[in-house]
C-alpha cells in the first residue's frame, strides 16, 4: 500500500511539473531591448572606415615670422587613431566620427591653446557629400610631454543611406588657419 501511495505521489507530482511548463512557464516576458540597442542587422552592415590622406596627419604651429624654421616650432600636432560609428535608417543613414591624437611641444612651446584645424570630408564616389573643417582647441597645460586630444563629430548625415560607395577622410587642414 506504502509503494501504490509512493508512485502516485510522484505521478501526480510530474503531471503539476508537465502542466506548469505547458501552460506558459513562469509567467515572466522576455525584456523588450532598449531603444538605443544595437541591432544584429546593424552589427552586419557596411560603415565606412576614417582614412588620413597623405600629408594631412601632421600639424605645425610656428611661432609668428618661423614658419617652416624648425628652431620655432610651438607644437607639432598628430592625429593616431580614427573611428566611426553608423546609425542607419530609411533611405538615410548618419555617422559619428572620433579622431584622436596628441600634441607635443616644440623649441617654442609654451603653455596655452592651440587651434587645430581638422577637416573631414565623406565622399560618395568622387562625389563630395560633406565637408567640414573643425577648429579643435586643445589647452596644453604641461610643456614637458605630450597632450593628448579627441574630436568628436557627432550624426553627420548620409543623404542615401549609408553603402559601400562613402568614404571618410580626416585630416588636418593646413589652410584651414592656425
Amino acid at each position: 500500500m506504502l509503494y501504490r501511495i509512493l508512485v502516485s505521489g510522484v505521478i501526480l507530482a510530474g503531471s503539476v511539473l508537465l502542466s506548469a511548463c505547458q501552460s506558459g512557464g513562469s509567467g515572466v516576458q522576455p525584456a523588450e531591448p532598449p531603444a538605443d540597442a544595437v541591432r544584429e542587422s546593424e552589427l552586419r552592415a557596411y560603415c565606412p572606415p576614417v582614412s588620413l590622406r597623405d600629408g594631412t596627419a601632421f600639424y605645425t604651429t610656428y611661432e609668428r615670422g618661423g614658419e617652416g624654421d624648425p628652431d620655432r616650432v610651438i607644437y607639432l600636432s598628430s592625429i593616431a587613431e580614427t573611428t566611426r560609428a553608423c546609425k542607419y535608417g530609411q533611405g538615410a543613414g548618419s555617422v559619428t566620427v572620433a579622431i584622436a591624437g596628441k600634441v607635443v611641444p616644440g623649441p617654442k612651446g609654451r603653455a596655452g591653446n592651440v587651434t587645430l584645424p581638422i577637416r573631414i570630408v565623406m565622399l560618395r564616389g568622387t562625389e563630395v557629400i560633406h565637408s567640414q573643417l573643425y577648429n579643435h582647441p586643445v589647452a596644453v597645460a604641461d610643456v614637458s610631454g605630450a597632450t593628448q586630444f579627441v574630436l568628436t563629430v557627432p550624426d553627420i548625415p548620409v543623404p542615401g543611406g549609408i553603402d559601400r560607395g562613402v568614404t571618410l577622410i580626416a585630416g588636418f587642414d593646413e589652410g584651414g588657419g592656425r
